[in-house]
């Protein structure tokens, strides 16, 4: 099965982390994307090739394992790796670059019907898409290529091509493109082409289907249209361009189908939990975000600790908790905490967060401390932590993944066309690359998501799909409500057998744990999710 996926404008560090953990996946994958500014050095990079210091340019500067020398990323060209498997003989790499050359080649074409570049293809000697000029050769197309092997013993590729479309030829200045110093970079449009980026996209993805997997492929893309002038709010924009009518959904008074209705208990276990978060200045989730479990949950004696404050630096169009400006953090929160842990017995304690983005770690240190101050007074208590994306920083991620949590949870929230809508500020590759990344240091992870917002059934188990093939061992699904008439519509009530249909599912791709009902949500029973999932010895062991 290959499962293509246009990303939109992604760094190439997420790109890359994501892509290494898909060499593991079962499925094959193709990655369509743009990225901001970046030169890449591949393995046979020459420094010299670098005209001016590399610290001088506005542009992300990374070493990359792939084939090749030095090259150009920028907006307005489409990249596109393929991690495929492919055969053990000694031709299938070279025949792997011809598939991917020969899908530019056929994009270039497509879209220069009369000719004007004369005989686009390949030149001898040097890899990539040129267009055979009159006066010397222009190439139009990079690529780069590695194989190796996965855990499984299964021949993968990375990497694959970049072909410029309307990209900053001037960026290319600053370098010997590829290490060929005497033959000229170009692009489509510098050739007279003026075909819109977008469009070029889609065409390359279908040809690089018809090249890999005989144009059987499982498309997912996040929305990247371009907003039209309206005096509707931006939500309303974002969610029209998803394509969703955010006039057409349910209206946020009518009464719910019985499978959503939840009797208020206000006894003498959600008292108690009152009274100790009132003691201890706790904020937790179930609360903030108007969880409908919040009765049963308090009733049983657990809850879900929110820390880095109660004010989020986001505005999703889903979530409930404070969007005004944060407070400077609390020292003293993971210490009451670890109290509130230990006053409960806990055996498995989820704490979540706020998104701080105003903070340069994104919060990252916080949950590290609150992570050791619950070890420090309960060391046998499992603890699940629910994180932001941290903004995609490696380092700050890598702050919590060092204090081994039993369970890194990331939820992923919604379906790939849907995510600019529901969660404008982070990423649909951002939430796999986190997952991957913790997934990569041998922890445990967890995501989530909703439906009823405007997806498909077909279109969650994509997302399900991916989430396995990062690693993901436990997913939970349950029904978007609406919170108030501001936030996004539900679009329908989903009901319980269809959650039964979604979690087998995500069993059959491979995910150890689905925990899918109208009522689930992300720390809903989490610690019976982690037991069905991972074994203790099991956990044990990667702790």
């Amino acid at each position: 099965m290959l499962r293509r996926r246009h990303v939109g404008r992604v760094s190439f560090r997420e790109a890359n982390d994501l892509q290494r953990a898909l060499v593991d996946a079962s499925d094959d994958y193709v990655l369509v994307m743009e990225h901001p500014p970046t030169y890449t050095l591949g393995v046979r990079a020459v420094p010299e090739h670098f005209l001016v210091p590399a610290d001088s340019l506005a542009a992300d500067v990374v070493e990359a394992d792939r084939g090749g020398d030095v090259t150009y990323h920028g907006p307005g060209q489409v990249v596109a790796w393929a991690i495929v498997s492919v055969g053990d003989d000694p031709g299938a790499g070279r025949a792997h670059v011809h598939r991917l050359e020969d899908a530019v080649i056929d994009t270039v074409r497509h879209f220069d019907p009369e000719g004007r570049l004369g005989a686009v293809g390949r030149l001898e000697g040097y890899p990539g898409v040129w267009a055979h000029l009159e006066s010397r050769p222009a190439k139009v197309a990079a690529v780069g290529v590695r194989t190796e092997r996965n855990r499984s013993g299964v021949r993968r590729t990375l990497h694959g091509v970049a072909l410029n479309v309307d990209v900053d030829l001037a960026a290319f200045a600053a370098i010997v493109p590829c290490g060929i110093p005497d033959k000229p970079v170009a692009s489509m449009r510098s050739l007279g082409l003026e075909a819109p980026a977008r469009e070029v996209e889609a065409y390359l993805g279908a040809a690089l289907d018809r090249q890999l997997a005989g144009g059987v492929a499982r498309v997912a893309s996040v929305d990247r249209g371009v907003a039209q002038p309206s005096d509707e709010a931006p939500a309303r924009r974002r969610l029209r361009r998803a394509g969703v009518d955010p006039d057409a959904g349910i209206d946020v008074h009518a009464r719910k189908p019985v499978w959503m209705r939840v009797e208020a208990d206000l006894g003498a276990g959600y008292r108690s939990m009152k009274r100790l978060n009132e003691d201890l200045r706790l904020v937790t989730v179930c609360e903030e975000a108007g969880c409908p479990n919040i009765f049963e949950c308090w009733d049983a004696g657990t809850a879900t600790f929110m820390v880095n404050g109660e004010r989020c630096t986001r505005a999703c169009t889903f979530c409930l908790v404070d969007t005004r400006k944060p407070l400077a953090l609390d020292p003293s929160e993971p210490s009451r905490v670890a109290e509130a842990v230990v006053r409960l017995g806990l055996r498995h304690a989820v704490i979540t967060c706020v998104a701080r983005d105003d903070l340069p770690d994104g919060g990252a240190g916080a949950i590290a401390a609150t992570i050791r101050a619950v070890r420090e007074r309960s060391p046998d208590t499992s603890v699940e932590v629910l994180i932001s994306d941290v903004r995609g920083d490696a380092g700050s991620l890598q702050v919590i993944i060092d204090e081994r949590p039993d369970v890194l949870n990331h939820n992923i929230e919604t379906v790939a066309r849907l995510q600019r809508a529901v969660r404008p500020s982070a990423g649909y590759l951002r939430s796999l690359t986190v997952l991957a990344r913790a997934g990569a240091a041998g922890l445990t992870t967890k995501s989530g998501l909703m439906v009823g917002l405007g997806e498909s059934a077909d279109e969650v188990e994509e997302t399900l799909a991916d989430l396995a093939a990062v690693g993901v061992s436990i997913a939970t699904i349950g029904q978007y409500v609406r919170p108030t008439q501001a936030h996004s519509p539900v679009m329908r009530w989903w009901e319980p057998d269809e959650f039964v249909d979604l979690a087998a599912r995500g069993r059959r791709l491979g995910l150890a744990h689905v925990q899918a009902s109208p009522l689930t949500r992300s720390s809903y029973h989490a610690g019976e999710a982690l037991a069905r999932a991972v074994p203790v010895a099991v956990r044990g062991a990667s702790t």
